[in-house]
């Protein structure tokens, strides 16, 4: 049998080998305490995924500020008070010779009513109708803010990598923070971190340049970032590709390539208008985005979303516009996945589309995160994954725990 493309090793632009191509993508797991620490189930699900046979893994968001979360279990990384779990979690992610890197993140506005005191953004603007239920609207962060938050990346990374971590990956994509000042839909501000495309993008490399600060150059450091927001007014292809230009000069390590925010969730296969049939046929979302981006950048690139099956990511990796296949929600059902794709079978799970049959539901991005952060919480706590789980009930399960989740750290805070 013919070995995959993908089944190479790779070495970064910091000499760091990979030990194959396939790579799992971020997915929110909520498994830290009520009050944002780190959990046993963290140590055990990335434990499982490294036995599983991926060659790089990458955690899902683990927040800068305690002040801002994404939604309730979030880890913070704010000191060392948690070091011996996140040495554990370290121990047993970068097992089997498994790269782990942590994803670092800060929601902006982008975070449950309810869960912090406020949110913040680049600019006093909410998100459209869709989502005025679900997200306040935020206030404009002052400089002296902008310039502690960018502050706090470093300082996070900096322990990530004292407690064995191998790398971070700056969360760009989906709407979160990074991802608004990116935007000029946003980001509307008319300072040095607004104005222009170029201002714009000023607040991700001083990220860059503070993990970098704290990190040196030894250490892995990439990001995931839109190809994209898909929103008028947004951030657009000719940015993005800015970006890339602008981040692989500054020398990082890794581009993971996404799409879309909660507003248009083509991350999660969501679109408004039917897909390309040569999308459906190449299998991912962003692959002609990323052929645009190798020929602007020799920085290594990572796509995520919409690979199915051994020959589609093997074309992948040996069309030279991608360099690791991202993987999330199959190993949301499959953890061992990779040892199977790794000897050319397929996967014995196919991920399908999570819908309850309700149309104003079954549009929200919140609906997939929701349904595999459940598989994902089985997982950490000793279970199986259940990959025909309704959705219906999964969703409505997923709001109550939400909610009351919401509840217990808002009383945590008071």
């Amino acid at each position: 049998m013919t070995t995959p493309a993908f089944a190479q090793p790779f070495t970064l632009p910091n000499g760091r080998v990979v030990k194959n191509r396939l790579a799992k993508s971020a997915m929110s797991e909520a498994l830290g305490t009520i009050d944002n620490h780190v959990t046993e189930a963290l140590v055990a699900l990335y434990g499982r995924w490294a036995e599983g046979g991926i060659g790089l893994n990458i955690t899902g968001n683990v927040m800068v500020d305690r002040r801002a979360l994404g939604e309730p279990n979030n880890v913070v990384l704010e000191d060392d008070a948690d070091m011996a779990l996140l040495r554990a979690w370290a121990e047993a992610g970068t097992a089997n010779g498994t790269e782990l890197w942590m994803q670092l993140n800060h929601p902006g506005k982008q975070s449950p009513k309810g869960l912090n005191a406020e949110t913040v953004s680049p600019s006093a603007l909410g998100f459209g109708d869709a989502l005025t239920p679900f997200f306040n609207t935020p206030r404009e962060l002052t400089e002296a803010e902008i310039v502690d938050i960018v502050g706090r990346f470093g300082r996070s990374a900096g322990l990530a990598k004292a407690a064995g971590f191998t790398g971070v990956q700056i969360h760009g994509a989906h709407g979160y923070l990074v991802s608004q000042f990116l935007s000029g839909r946003h980001n509307q501000r008319n300072d040095g971190w607004g104005g222009d495309a170029e201002r714009r993008r000023r607040f991700v490399l001083e990220i860059y340049k503070s993990i970098r600060a704290t990190t040196g150059h030894d250490f892995s450091v990439g990001i995931k970032m839109n190809s994209a927001d898909f929103q008028k007014g947004g951030f657009s292809e000719e940015e993005s590709l800015d970006v890339v230009r602008a981040l692989s000069e500054a020398g990082i390590d890794l581009i993971e390539i996404s799409g879309g925010t909660y507003e248009a969730p083509v991350m999660a296969g969501v679109t408004r208008e039917p897909m390309k049939e040569s999308t459906i046929r190449r299998e991912a979302y962003f692959l002609e985005f990323a052929e645009k981006a190798r020929e602007a950048t020799k920085t290594p690139l990572m796509v995520t979303g919409g690979f199915r099956s051994v020959a589609g990511m093997s074309a992948a990796v040996e069309g030279g516009s991608v360099d690791f296949i991202g993987i999330a929600r199959l190993l949301a059902i499959e953890p061992d996945a990779p040892l199977r794709l790794l000897a050319g079978q397929e996967p014995r799970e196919a991920v399908r589309p999570i819908k309850t049959g309700i149309a104003a539901i079954d549009k929200m991005a919140l609906l997939e995160v929701a349904w595999y952060a459940r598989q994902l919480r089985r997982m950490g706590h000793g279970g199986e994954p259940k990959p025909r789980e309704s959705a219906l009930w999964s969703f409505l399960a997923s709001v109550s725990e939400t909610g009351w989740g919401t509840m217990k750290t808002r009383r945590l805070r008071a």
